[in-house]
């Protein structure tokens, strides 16, 4: 899939520290024209532009640029549901936006077949007008009652192959992950299907053990959703599929780093366990950037207390309040070192999702989307294909 831009012109920004691929790089410009990245260097070798930001000035001595973060695990934001429609979808995506995340994947909890292939397929249209969106994750219906989370459990179903073709067609190439317990009846086989339609496959809300969770990496699963959460965590006689996912060089490992889902001791051992192939989360419900109270996430009603939301008949987790900015700062809080950490929110979610030929560097040819941060790690501006996405100011 390609992501389009319609910026024009050429815009330079200098005198920053480069966060990119891994590494970083004092001093640097990178120059984007026409939406798309077109020269990076050092010090003072960059030419003239239609506009030149200078980085220190903007943000400070700290100044820190970033290619734009890419969620590929979130369910809303500002208050709108991802469940609810395009205006909804819109809503949030403003918010998150705003903190940096420049292209997001649409996340669906589980709902009846019909209303999944419905808004799927709406997800798939709104692609052709919104070039932040690249596609949905179907987080259900196929998984485990037993780890169902925020999942209303009535809903939840094994995955009967007409099923999940259904679902597939309805979303014309553009589901980008679908969620799975390999577990249940033609678990693998669904996999296997997932994969061959182009679509990640992810192990999640599961009770796979270990032998379990590789048989879904060799039938082509490649992500783990939301590690340790909704699925047996690690034990001396049973590692369960956290560590059969950190020892496949294949799988990324979803993380929300909120310190809620994880413990920031956690968070490290991730990055250490998998460097490389940790993707940053939001998990995102309605409430982030938003109040605490009353929402609804699908078909479950949610109570979020001091910014942490819980179903309000299981008391489960159900999703977070998160932004990936503040997933960037607490991870490095954590002892994420800022590189890992970054490449967390940009290349490896990219990667994941097989959009790395376009999003996730800034490199050149790929999409001039970046963060400037100030040395805080707040969000200072925001770039989408080279347009200017969000102007804020250094606190």
């Amino acid at each position: 899939m390609t992501v389009h831009s319609s910026a024009t012109g050429s815009l330079v920004i200098h005198s920053v520290r480069l966060i990119d691929g891994g590494e970083s790089i004092d001093d640097a410009w990178i120059r984007i024209e026409d939406g798309r990245v077109a020269a990076r260097g050092t010090g003072a070798g960059w030419a003239r532009a239609d506009e030149v930001v200078d980085a220190t000035e903007a943000a400070g001595q700290g100044a820190i640029l970033t290619p734009g973060f890419v969620d590929i695990h979130g369910h809303g934001g500002a208050g709108a549901s991802f469940d609810d429609g395009v205006d909804a979808i819109r809503t949030a995506r403003a918010l998150h936006r705003e903190h940096g995340t420049t292209r997001a994947v649409v996340s669906l909890v589980t709902a009846p077949l019909d209303d999944l292939a419905d808004s799927v397929a709406s997800i798939a249209d709104l692609m052709q007008t919104d070039a932040d969106i690249l596609g949905s994750h179907l987080e259900g219906p196929f998984l485990d009652p037993g780890h169902h989370g925020a999942h209303e459990p009535s809903l939840l179903r094994t995955p009967i192959a007409d099923d999940v073709r259904r679902l597939l067609d309805a979303g014309r190439g553009t589901i980008r992950q679908v969620t799975i317990a390999p577990e249940l009846p033609g678990g693998l086989e669904a996999i296997r299907l997932i994969v061959a339609a182009g679509a990640a496959a992810a192990v999640g809300h599961t009770d796979a053990d270990a032998e379990m969770a590789r048989s879904a990496f060799e039938a082509g699963a490649s992500i783990l959703t939301h590690a340790f959460n909704a699925m047996p965590g690690i034990h001396h006689r049973a590692p369960g599929p956290v560590l059969a996912a950190a020892a496949d060089h294949r799988v990324v490992l979803e993380a929300i780093a909120d310190d809620v889902h994880l413990d920031p001791q956690i968070i490290a051992l991730l990055f250490a366990s998998a460097p490389g192939r940790v993707a940053l989360i939001t998990d995102a419900m309605a409430a982030a950037g938003s109040a605490d109270g009353h929402y609804d996430l699908g078909a479950v009603s949610v109570t979020v207390t001091d910014g942490i939301a819980r179903a309000d008949d299981t008391g489960s987790i159900a999703g977070s309040t998160l932004t990936q900015d503040v997933a960037l700062q607490r991870a490095v809080h954590a002892g994420v070192p800022l590189a890992a950490a970054v490449q967390a929110l940009t290349e490896t979610p990219s990667k994941a999702i097989g959009m790395d030929a376009e999003l996730g560097t800034l490199r050149d040819g790929r999409l001039g989307d970046a963060v400037l941060l100030d040395g805080e790690l707040r969000v200072v501006r925001v770039w989408q294909g080279g347009r200017p996405s969000v102007r804020g100011s250094v606190r």
